[in-house]
């Protein structure tokens, strides 16, 4: 059920309203993203090469805080048999917005997932986060031969 609030201008706009607890697509398809394996294609080249991936919409909870952490995590793998989907990537860092975990939690779990969906010939996770407290972040996870990614410039925010 959708109800109708006012806007700044009532007599020509009204700005639909949805319920709090009516789940939106975006909702399910993050849940679904937490629960069920990434979607992935099969890589059909023997070529040697790297997909670098920058995700600069992370967001999660400190869980010491509660206060929100923002950050970009880097994803840099050489595939082997399989390619991950970019979409299922993002709804798949989007499943952390409400989770209440460390900048060095995530960036392992993170790549302990991929390591073990993907199995690639080697992977490095990236997690560069935001300034808070005027503290800069960078965690990095490499698995396998990581011997083909380039040198990593953090983000200066």
């Amino acid at each position: 059920m959708t109800t109708l609030i006012p806007s700044l201008n009532s007599e020509t706009h009204q700005v639909p309203l949805t319920p709090a607890n009516e789940p939106q697509y975006g909702d399910q398809a993050i849940r679904q993203a937490a629960t069920e394996p990434l979607e992935k294609w099969p890589n059909h080249s023997n070529n040697d090469y790297t997909i670098h991936i920058e995700h600069p919409e992370y967001t999660a909870l400190c869980p010491r805080s509660g206060y929100p952490d923002f950050g970009t995590i880097v994803l840099d793998y050489q595939p082997r048999d399989w390619v991950v989907e970019l979409k299922a990537f993002k709804l798949y860092i989007n499943t952390y917005r409400d989770c209440r975990i460390s900048h060095e939690m995530v960036t392992n779990e993170i790549a302990d997932r991929l390591w073990h969906e993907l199995a690639p010939v080697g992977l490095r996770v990236i997690g560069d986060f935001t300034r808070r407290g005027g503290v800069k972040t960078v965690i990095t996870v490499a698995k396998g031969d990581t011997g083909l990614f380039t040198s990593y410039v953090p983000n200066l925010l």
